[in-house]
């Protein structure tokens, strides 16, 4: 399967899938950005991606990037629908530094990872009663 791309900056890579069994691709910084202490901000991607049809594009930090540079992503997750694909699209990737000093992402860091998620949509049944209730959050132990 293919994913249509385009990269803002070229001297950078295309986006890498690392190892035979990654899932994710990372996804490279596109000019040094500071987020300062207890800031939310946006770390350019380089890449415009339009998701194939039935797809959409779940952007993750990489697991080392809170270790290395104290960031977290405000709202765990980035959804890139496949519509997100125009000539000023760029997927940035939303940050927050939980840390007492300035995080500096540079130019060509791994910062992120994308994957490819198939969605489904959905017709709504409206009820009046769902059932039996399971119990709430924990409710399995």
């Amino acid at each position: 399967m293919k994913a249509r791309i385009k990269r803002i900056d070229k001297s950078l890579p295309l986006p890498i899938y690392q190892t035979k069994g990654s899932v994710g691709f990372d996804i490279f910084c596109r000019e040094e950005t500071v987020i300062k202490p207890k800031e939310i901000a946006l770390i350019p991607g380089n890449i415009i991606v339009e998701a194939p049809e039935g797809y959409m594009l779940l952007i993750a930090l990489r697991s080392s990037t809170p270790r290395k540079h104290g960031l977290i992503k405000p709202h765990g997750i980035g959804i890139i629908d496949n519509d997100y694909c125009g000539d000023n699209d760029e997927i940035k990737v939303q940050v927050y530094n939980h840390t007492d000093r300035d995080a500096i992402i540079r130019k060509g860091d791994r910062i992120a990872q994308g994957v490819f998620v198939k969605i489904g949509k959905f017709d709504w049944e409206e009820k009046e009663t769902m059932g039996k209730s399971r119990g709430g959050f924990g409710s399995t132990g």
